[in-house]
C-alpha cells in the first residue's frame, strides 16, 4: 500500500518530547524510515506508532471487540513487526504489512482459529473467520456541557455495541471504511479482497447497523418529546386562563 493513505501521515507527539520533523512520514522515504528502525532509532520507532496506532487499534478492536484485549494485541504486533523487519521486503507496504501483523495477532488472541497470513505475505488474502472500532483516546474534543457529555458517550456505546454485533467479516470493513475512513481501495489491500467486495460488505453492513439501530430505538420512539403532568396542566391552565373560564374543575 502507497504512503497516500492519510491514516499513514497523522502524527502526534508525545508531550515533552516532540518527534523531529525531519523524521514525519511526509518528510522522510519511507526507505530511510525503515531503514532507521532497522538501526534501531527510537524516534524512528515513535513516529511510525504515532503514525498508525490509531488505525491498528480500530482494526484490532473491530476482531477482538474489547478496548483493552485491542491495545495489547497492537503492542504485542509492534513488538513482532520491529522483530522481524528482515521480512519487510518492500518499504512501501508498510503500512499494509503493519495491518496484517495486527490482524493475525487480533485472530490468534481468538483462538481455536486457523493461523492467518505470514508476516511478509502482503499480497494473498486475510482469510476471517466466518461470521459470529471507537476512538483511540486522545482525540481533542470542542468543549461540551456535562448533559451533552452524557448523551454523546450513550450514544457512543449504543453504536459499539451495534457494530460489535456485526458479522465479522461485515465489521472490519465497517470500521476501516466508516470509523478510520480508510479508501476502499486501501481495505482491500489490506484484507487482500477484491475492491468489489469490499462495496458488498459495506453495503451489508450498513443495512445490519441500521436494523440493529432500529431495532434498539424504536421501543424509545413513543416516549420522546414528552407531554404530560405539570407540562400538560400548566397548559390548560393558560387557555383556559385566557378565555375567562375557570381553571378548576370543580370551578363550573
Amino acid at each position: 500500500m502507497s504512503q497516500a493513505n492519510p491514516s499513514d501521515r497523522r502524527t502526534a507527539a508525545p508531550d515533552g518530547d516532540p518527534a523531529p520533523d525531519d523524521l514525519a512520514p511526509d518528510n522522510l522515504a519511507l526507505d530511510d524510515l525503515v531503514g532507521r528502525l532497522r538501526a534501531g532509532n527510537a524516534a524512528a520507532f515513535r513516529t511510525l506508532m504515532q503514525a498508525h496506532n490509531r488505525r491498528l487499534y480500530r482494526l484490532a478492536r473491530s476482531v477482538l471487540r474489547d478496548a483493552t484485549e485491542a491495545e495489547d494485541a497492537v503492542q504485542d504486533a509492534y513488538v513482532s513487526a520491529f522483530t522481524h523487519l528482515d521480512q519487510l521486503r518492500d518499504a512501501s507496504t508498510l503500512g499494509t504489512w503493519l495491518g496484517r501483523i495486527v490482524l493475525n495477532e487480533a485472530f490468534r488472541r481468538l483462538r481455536p482459529r486457523p493461523a492467518m497470513t505470514e508476516f511478509d505475505d502482503v499480497t494473498g488474502p486475510v482469510e476471517a473467520p466466518s461470521a459470529q472500532i471507537i476512538p483511540f483516546p486522545g482525540a481533542p474534543q470542542t468543549p461540551t456541557t456535562p448533559e451533552e457529555d452524557a448523551a454523546r458517550a450513550e450514544m457512543r456505546r449504543l453504536l459499539e455495541r451495534a457494530v460489535d454485533e456485526l458479522p465479522e467479516v461485515f465489521r472490519i470493513v465497517f470500521v476501516l471504511r466508516e470509523v478510520e475512513q480508510m479508501s476502499g481501495q486501501d481495505v482491500a489491500t489490506l484484507l487482500g479482497i477484491p475492491a468489489d467486495t469490499v462495496k458488498t460488505r459495506l453495503h451489508r453492513a450498513r443495512r445490519l447497523l441500521n436494523q440493529s439501530l432500529r431495532r434498539r430505538l424504536s421501543p424509545t420512539l413513543a416516549g420522546v418529546f414528552p407531554f404530560a403532568g405539570d407540562e400538560c396542566a400548566r397548559i390548560v391552565a393558560r387557555v383556559l386562563n385566557r378565555l375567562g373560564l375557570p381553571a378548576d374543575p370543580n370551578g363550573g
